[in-house]
């Protein structure tokens, strides 16, 4: 056990103090927030101070589809109407567009009884606009022909608003709380990326410190005092707590910035995400597991390569379970209980993942729970025996690649 702690501090103090998990600890949660803000601010400035030009035989049904688009205060459109519509006159708005004194034209008739709308502009991927106009022309056709059956606009806008549907989810005990759908599906969202983002990081870096000591050379020595195996366990110890500590750094850091005030603010009403005591104990469980498993995987591979190019060939090893964990979500979210869902949440690779996507939506029953928990750790006794013998006799095996009988060999020897 001493030299077990000896490695495993060894490995502790030599990663901590590195340059890398100085830059990850502080620069990937900068960056992952910069990304965040950047996207909202884009999208929030989407379609901002565009001159958009409605087109339409319909003297009516063009003034509707203006005041539809001058409502947008938040993008604050110019809207020019030019109906009717002579084919000059769209001659000359298509030469505007094409001088980029227009935005677009928007265009709005109607065709043996039904409407057609079109949008022209510069932008063959302007699907964001594209997306709000067909929802502000539906709405400006269904103004019109209110107020021509007799309807005021105040009585028209009253129909328009249509109904905002509140989510309530009913608890285990019966208890039915309000809920949040997107905010759940951030949540979880956010904590699978964290667990797979660790669990491969680390887990590949117990690979690359075993490649780097390989070359060094300096197994040699360190066999002279400790054995394989207390090596292997002070390395997957070590690193772990690595791990441990950079999560623990970020959940303290998270905290404190949603202790501001700010966002405080910003974190009400919509935005509100709560998480469960079960959650807080099962996020570092699984962090852990996860790990193990991965990087007991890459450590006995890790011994029977020369290089880090020749490990880089196992990624899809690590990439692929994580893959298959978010390819599921849609099915996840839309209903966590199903047969694939459970057993994604039960097949030790893609565990840790899938199920913290199911516990965003529902709280998974106990013995799915520890019945994951319980394969995982199967797993991982299994792929440590494995690794354990492929890394006592790979560690010391140079100039020569492994092959697939020379590994089966290498579990044969006791």
């Amino acid at each position: 056990m001493r030299n077990i702690f000896l490695i495993a501090r060894r490995e502790y103090l030599e990663q901590i103090r590195s340059r890398a998990f100085r830059m990850s600890t502080i620069g990937l949660p900068a960056l992952f927030a910069l990304v965040l803000a950047i996207g909202a601010w884009s999208s929030r400035g989407a379609g901002s101070h565009k001159h958009f030009v409605v087109v339409s035989s319909n003297l009516a049904l063009a003034e509707a589809a203006r005041d539809r688009l001058l409502a947008n205060k938040e993008h604050k459109p110019t809207v020019t109407v030019v109906a009717p519509i002579t084919d000059d006159l769209r001659a000359e708005l298509i030469e505007a567009v094409k001088d980029s004194a227009v935005s677009g034209i928007v265009s709005i008739e109607n065709a043996n009884g039904k409407p057609v709308a079109s949008y022209t502009s510069k932008s063959a991927g302007d699907f964001m606009t594209a997306s709000k106009l067909q929802s502000v022309l539906s709405d400006a056709l269904v103004e019109e022909r209110l107020s021509s059956a007799g309807f005021t606009p105040a009585e028209s806008n009253t129909l328009l608003k249509g109904v905002k549907v509140e989510s309530y989810q009913v608890k285990k005990d019966g208890a039915i709380v309000k809920s949040n759908a997107a905010a759940s599906f951030w949540k979880g969202y956010v904590m699978a990326i964290l667990l797979s983002m660790t669990t491969i990081i680390y887990g590949m870096n117990v690979a690359r410190s075993i490649i780097q000591e390989k070359t060094s050379r300096i197994f040699e020595v360190m066999l002279a005092i400790a054995k394989p195996a207390d090596m292997l366990a002070g390395k997957l110890i070590g690193v772990g707590a690595v791990g441990l500590t950079q999560i623990l750094i970020w959940v303290v850091a998270a905290g404190a910035l949603v202790a501001s005030p700010l966002a405080s603010a910003m974190l009400t009403g919509q935005f509100e995400v709560h998480f469960s005591l079960a959650e807080a104990v099962l996020f570092p469980l699984y962090f852990l597991l996860g790990y193990l498993l991965f990087s007991a995987l890459f450590a006995g591979l890790a011994a029977s390569c020369e290089t880090e190019q020749e490990l880089q060939m196992y990624m899809p090893l690590a990439a692929g379970p994580t893959w298959l964990s978010f390819s599921m979500i849609a099915m996840i979210m839309s209903d966590s209980n199903s047969v694939w869902a459970v057993a994604a949440s039960l097949f030790p690779p893609t565990a840790p993942i899938v199920m913290f996507l199911r516990m965003a939506s529902e709280q998974p029953q106990l013995w799915q729970i520890a019945l994951s928990i319980g394969l995982l750790a199967a797993s991982i006794w299994v792929t440590l025996w494995i690794s354990a013998k492929l890394y006592r006799v790979g560690i010391l095996m140079y100039g020569k690649r492994a092959t697939l009988p020379e590994l089966v060999r290498w579990l044969r020897y006791s």
